[in-house]
């Protein structure tokens, strides 16, 4: 997994497995939100599968899919919420990290 710490409350990864939970909690993050539709890619896994483990673990985790039409209002409304509420730091994660970026980009906004 290769980290990207975009500032004390929130880091972005590309796509994760179940498994690399227990390494993403041994460093300290206390929830995630994953960017990425199901079945974007077939070698994906489900969403339902990492936050099965992620529940296992005591971590908070929501999915907010970004899709082919971008980062719309009611994704950036509902990244809002999740910072708000989930204990931080938070790790986001997509394909790439790109899409996970720029939906904190774009939340910063609200949250000033």
């Amino acid at each position: 997994m290769d980290f990207r710490q975009i500032n004390d409350e929130y880091s972005v990864t590309g796509q994760i497995e179940p498994g690399d939970l227990d390494e993403i909690k041994a460093l300290g993050f206390k929830s995630l939100v994953c960017h990425r539709p199901d079945h974007e890619s077939p070698d994906q896994p489900l969403f339902a599968d990492v936050a099965a483990r992620a529940a296992e673990l005591g971590l908070d985790i929501r999915h907010i899919p970004v899709g082919p039409m971008g980062v719309t209002a009611d994704a950036v409304s509902e990244m809002v919420d999740a910072l708000d509420e989930f204990p931080l730091p938070m790790l986001g994660f997509c394909r790439s990290g790109a899409r996970s970026t720029a939906i904190y980009q774009q939340s910063l906004h609200i949250r000033g």
